[in-house]
């Protein structure tokens, strides 16, 4: 069992921005004190975002403070509410405990990491963050010789940790999984945290009221329930989720930065074999954000490609956006097989052999494009997450229902997810030439329902007046148009050209020429 060292004691309080003064346990800080926990203070939250959002600096350490002060807050409630279920004070630790260390396994610059760059260096291998938390939670107590838990109580935290009560004892109280990580509905004080952390940071703070959503918690039929009055609270925060996954989690120019340091990172792998210290505790334990000054504070001729990324990084020099749509729920499988890098390479020099270009296509390879696809959602993908969430009345406390939509809104979306294509390309000569060959591509997309027969690369002509290409062949219907917003000449980003129409693109051209102009100046 957990000793609970002076269990209603405060060994001190720290002053968080969020959540005012965060009340911290001798266990608590025995755990904090330690390199393994303190790591934390080197992992941005909200990894490449702070290279657009200047004020989103804030790191994985002062979440999971914010993430355990939460999760203690909820149990306490529950424990002082509804005497009846029997929360224990080992309950309300191992659950605090949890909060606390539920993101010890996240890698440099949090989810490039698991999402980008093992995927890529490492595939087929199944490990995500919350596998090296498992790690990292063990390493921690063995290296720091913390033996106030037995090896149930470890399973228990570790499985509170996953929002997996199948990891544990089946004794276990199932509400309690609800808490750290909700696998139900995603409502859980991780995401109540970070919400209203991202939010204030960003400098737009969120006005959801958490100490009334915790006062709203109530345990019916073994899952935390709210009262029907705060449905539309967690309405706000299921959307709040989508909305900053779409502004500032997945902002353009985050996203060709992530691809940046994903790059970087490989072309260092055989030099510094960064993957295979994933599953080694005492090596992991020094991948943090860090690395990237490791890497540029190096002479090794063996970084040198990778140190000359970072340094295009430093001075603003990005892989250049090209275009973006949203695609319906459902419809990316099509666009998935049609538009890849490949495909956009073939078509953009189909393009240039029809217009004719003097362009040096030397350096227009597939590995030069990126065709990047970003799922957003309100938490549950395509479903309503609260579909999944139980209220009761203030009249009925015992009794819980699912809400209706016309309980809270009628002015609800059909699906609750869509994905967005994003194509970006390396060489900032490319540009316009990649915009085309996409464009081109894009015309020929087939109706999802309908049979995907392969076809030849096109060749569109051109209006002249306009720089955009005629559509010829358009495979569904009309239902594709391209995005006036983002069109650009298809000699745009060449040398000769930038310097005359940089200063009339706009940022939604990137401004490539004026910053080019001005960088030969």
């Amino acid at each position: 069992m957990v000793e609970l060292l002076d269990a209603r004691s405060v060994r001190s309080s720290l002053k968080d921005p969020i959540h005012d003064y965060i009340e911290v346990s001798p266990l608590l800080c025995t755990i904090i004190d330690t390199p393994q926990f303190q790591r934390l203070r080197h992992i941005k939250q909200l990894g490449t975002s702070y290279r657009v959002w200047a004020g989103v600096s804030h790191n994985r350490f002062e979440h999971c403070l914010g993430v355990a002060h939460l999760a203690r807050q909820m149990v306490q409630h529950l424990h002082d509410e509804q005497p009846g279920l029997g929360i224990t004070d080992r309950d309300m630790y191992c659950v605090q405990i949890a909060g606390l260390c539920h993101d010890l396994g996240h890698g440099p610059w949090s989810h490039v990491w698991d999402s980008l760059f093992i995927p890529t260096v490492a595939p087929g291998k199944k490990w995500k963050h919350e596998d090296a938390s498992q790690m990292m939670f063990r390493y921690l107590l063995k290296d720091n010789h913390i033996e106030h838990f037995c090896e149930k109580d470890i399973q228990f935290i570790l499985a509170l940790i996953d929002g997996d009560r199948s990891l544990c004892s089946s004794d276990e109280k199932p509400f309690l999984f609800d808490i750290v990580a909700n696998k139900r509905n995603g409502l859980d004080v991780d995401k109540f945290d970070y919400i209203l952390r991202d939010s204030y940071m960003m400098g737009e703070p969120s006005k959801i009221s958490l100490r009334r959503l915790i006062k709203s918690a109530r345990v019916i039929e073994d899952e935390i329930c709210y009262t029907i009055k705060d449905v539309n609270q967690l309405h706000e925060m299921c959307y709040t989720r989508f909305k900053y996954h779409k502004m500032i989690y997945n902002h353009k120019t985050a996203k060709a930065i992530e691809y940046m340091i994903v790059d970087a990172l490989i072309l260092a792998e055989p030099y510094m074999k960064i993957a295979e210290q994933i599953e080694i505790p005492e090596k992991y334990l020094h991948l943090t954000d860090s690395i990237e000054e490791r890497i540029k504070a190096s002479t090794a001729p063996e970084l040198e490609e990778s140190r000359r990324l970072f340094r295009r990084i430093d001075t603003r020099d990005l892989y250049k956006f090209v275009d973006q749509r949203v695609i319906e729920w459902g419809q990316d499988a099509v666009f998935r097989e049609h538009i890849t890098s490949e495909r956009v390479v073939q078509e953009a020099k189909a393009v240039a052999t029809k217009e004719g270009t003097n362009i040096d296509m030397s350096l227009l390879t597939a590995d030069s494009v990126i065709v990047d696809f970003t799922t957003m959602h309100y938490g549950m993908k395509e479903k309503n997450p609260l579909d999944f969430v139980k209220f009761y009345s203030k009249h009925n406390p015992n009794k819980c229902a699912r809400a209706q939509k016309n309980d809270y809104s009628m002015l609800m979306p059909a699906v609750f997810a869509e994905v967005y294509l994003t194509v970006f390309t390396k060489h900032p000569q490319y540009l316009g030439l990649v915009q085309a060959g996409y464009r081109a591509l894009l015309t020929r997309v087939p109706e999802p329902d309908s049979p995907a027969t392969p076809e030849p690369p096109s060749t569109p002509t051109r209006d002249t007046s306009s720089g955009t290409p005629k559509r010829k062949g358009l495979g569904r219907t009309g239902s594709i148009s391209e995005n006036s917003f983002t069109t650009v000449p298809i000699d745009f980003g060449t040398p000769s050209k930038t310097k005359k129409r940089g200063r009339d693109v706009g940022e939604e051209g990137h401004g490539e020429g004026q910053r080019e102009a001005k960088r030969r100046a």
